[in-house]
């Protein structure tokens, strides 16, 4: 999960009434993220999801709980290929078909499938695995055809692996990210499906060094900055359209991009609280049905990271991104309501 990014200056409920398709149409889905030994069962947490209105999921196993849990429910799911499976499915069509009857069909389709995620945050990390999500992508993808199943199959990047973030027009992938996300941004753009990216602004903030504003990371900057035609009042929004850049220099010029993660901790490091927290994620869901300046208008199809606070991760900022504590009381309200 998560990184910091070259950026300019460094680069819910009571209310929690979570309606994730507001009114706008865009989706705003929460990250179901299980490393705890204190969270609620697999079917209280759906339950959770339907009684408060959150219409989608990102998962990052194929959990046999989750998925029976969320049968004949309205929640969309993105659900991760762990990197253990990726090459297999890659280098044996077989174990692809495998993949795909025991962990999609076996439960479609009652379960609403939305997206495959061949890896989460491999790519441009001294990793050998990276080379093999393509292949693993197309051998997914033609076992989903074989059985008539239309699912998008694409992989999650950080970002990482942007070698130049700032200004966005001059948004590049550095050279180890490059050489394998060339081909596959070539693939989305032959097969429609998007890029799914995890975006923490937090992270540029925290380590920025005091040059990156709090008001720039959080929504709430009045005045931005130029690129050409463009004003940036946020690096929610810088950071995603130097990813359409990067993309459009490897041939991907319309591929769309899912935030399949972003959020701010609430605790356990540098400008990391409640209020801060809240502030971002409300903003979030503000503003995420604008697009951004180079996509005006165009929703960003954007996961909350996450559901609860995970008491098995490491310490510090990384157990605290939770909406909720594990007792399923919310760590702060927020208005899902647009």
């Amino acid at each position: 999960m998560m990184s910091m990014i070259d950026h300019p200056y460094a680069f819910p409920i009571a209310v929690l009434t979570l309606i994730l398709l507001p009114m706008r149409g865009e989706t705003i889905g929460v990250c179901n993220g299980r490393v705890g030994n204190d969270l609620p069962s697999e079917s209280d947490v759906t339950d959770m999801y339907t009684s408060k209105g959150i219409s989608a999921m990102r998962i990052y196993n194929t959990n046999g709980a989750i998925l029976k849990s969320v049968q004949y429910t309205d929640i969309q799911l993105i659900m991760d290929v762990v990197s253990s499976d990726i090459l297999n499915i890659a280098n044996d069509k077989n174990s692809a078909f495998g993949w795909v009857n025991d962990n999609i069909v076996a439960y479609w389709p009652q379960v609403n499938f939305k997206y495959i995620a061949v890896g989460n945050e491999l790519i441009g990390k001294e990793d050998d695995t990276q080379q093999y999500i393509l292949l693993a992508m197309r051998n997914i993808n033609e076992a989903l055809n074989q059985f008539d199943i239309k699912i998008k199959v694409s992989t999650s990047v950080d970002t990482g692996i942007l070698a130049c973030s700032y200004p966005p027009s001059n948004g590049a992938f550095k050279i180890l990210a490059q050489n394998i996300l060339d081909p596959i941004v070539k693939y989305l753009e032959a097969t429609g499906a998007p890029l799914l990216a995890n975006v923490y602004p937090y992270f540029s903030y925290a380590y920025s060094n005091g040059e990156i504003p709090l008001p720039f990371a959080t929504f709430m900057d009045s005045q931005g900055y130029k690129d050409g035609p463009y004003t940036y009042l946020n690096l929610f929004d810088a950071t995603i359209d130097s990813l359409y850049v990067a993309m459009e220099k490897v041939g991907g010029p319309t591929v769309p991009i899912v935030i399949s993660e972003t959020g701010w901790p609430s605790a356990g490091g540098y400008g990391a609280s409640i209020e801060n927290a809240k502030t971002y994620n409300s903003n979030l869901i503000l503003h995420v049905g604008k697009g951004t300046p180079r996509r005006p208008g165009i929703q960003i199809e954007t996961y909350i990271f996450a559901m609860f606070n995970e008491n098995q991760k490491p310490e510090g900022v990384e157990r605290n991104w939770g909406l909720f504590y594990p007792d399923k009381s919310p760590v702060y309200s927020i208005n899902f309501l647009l």
